[in-house]
């Protein structure tokens, strides 16, 4: 059967604010799920999107899929439990900033590193939002809110590197107004074999409104963020002139037709490398210095958790002795009591 967008919208009302980026991740993914079911060849019924709690945990609501809106933080953990439970699920992990690397933050790290087959779509406005407005784990130092009136001194998570850090075979970033690139991502994350993490730079009109404008405005964009492509030259800029070299250990910007650069010189984008080092790098580059890195950035293929679980199983139970409850009562130690 041929899926469309329409099949996975659910009958509830969308009640986001007006201008919400989690308008446009909803539209994503349910134009990026028939796409899917094509590519894979899944059903309707295998789809599960899991959430905590969040202006982003309202997601399983509006998705004609099973759903689970779990409590604040524990999203990885249920997921896990559903996908370690019925392997044959494609599971989808709804979050925010506050929800999955605050209270959650323990539950994001082991899922990642255990690798277990879940997509973790990861919405970051550097904010609280449903409660109002404080500061996140990736609100940037200064920022004032509520919760950090004369502003925050701590210094911000990145997801993508902590992803790197432990050890996650698949990182994807894109903005919430790029619709095209997110609907992209989100089919790779899905056909990826592991935890799939994608960080999706949103904003939040109400408490934290242009937070990502400094390189998500039309205007400013292309120069100012780099979509890379496996397999491609790390080109970007409105005129296709600028690109990324390694000077030393360091990233550095320059413009090809200057200074000798041909298109032969800039880096070729290899998102299946092992070696995490240059996709560290690519996580962690910043406006002004380079420009932000969006598109799959690492992936990998490695063991993943739900499978080893599942061989390790079929392995004991076939050289186990026991093979019912009354082969258990009567193995070990056992007396006739008279």
């Amino acid at each position: 059967m041929k899926f469309t967008p329409q099949d996975f919208k659910s009958d509830q009302e969308v009640k986001w604010c007006p201008g919400c980026g989690d308008h446009a991740v909803l539209a994503a993914i349910q134009r990026a799920l028939p796409e899917v079911s094509e590519k894979l060849g899944y059903s309707h019924e295998r789809y599960v999107v899991v959430s905590g709690i969040g202006c982003s945990s309202r997601f399983p609501y509006y998705m004609n899929t099973y759903g689970f809106h779990g409590i604040h933080g524990r999203a990885a953990a249920i997921a896990t439990g559903i996908k370690v439970a019925n392997p044959t699920l494609s599971v989808w992990e709804m979050t925010g900033d506050g929800d999955s690397l605050a209270i959650g933050g323990n539950h994001l790290i082991h899922a990642i590193r255990r690798n277990i087959d879940i997509n973790i779509v990861l919405f970051n406005n550097r904010i609280y939002g449903l409660t109002k407005g404080q500061y996140s784990p990736t609100s940037q130092w200064g920022t004032v809110t509520k919760t950090s009136p004369f502003g925050t001194v701590e210094h911000p998570f990145n997801p993508g590197a902590l992803a790197m850090g432990a050890r996650g075979t698949f990182f994807a970033r894109t903005l919430d107004v790029e619709l095209k690139l997110t609907q992209e991502i989100m089919v790779e994350a899905a056909s990826h074999d592991g935890t799939a993490l994608v960080e999706v730079l949103q904003n939040c009109v109400i408490f934290n409104d242009k937070t990502h404008a400094l390189i998500s405005e039309k205007s400013v964009r292309a120069d100012r963020t780099i979509v890379l492509r496996h397999g491609e030259p790390m080109i970007f800029g409105k005129e296709g002139d600028k690109g990324l070299v390694l000077d030393g250990m360091r990233l550095k910007v320059v413009t090809i037709g200057e200074n000798g650069i041909t298109k032969d010189d800039i880096l070729v984008h290899n998102a299946e490398e092992p070696n995490h080092g240059l996709h560290m790098m690519l996580c962690e580059m910043t406006w002004p210095e380079l420009p932000v890195a969006l598109g799959v950035i690492r992936k990998v293929k490695d063991r993943t958790y739900d499978d080893m679980v599942r061989d390790q199983v079929i392995e004991v139970s076939d050289k186990s002795p026991i093979h019912c409850m009354n082969d258990m009562l009567r193995s070990g130690a056992t007396w006739e009591v008279e």
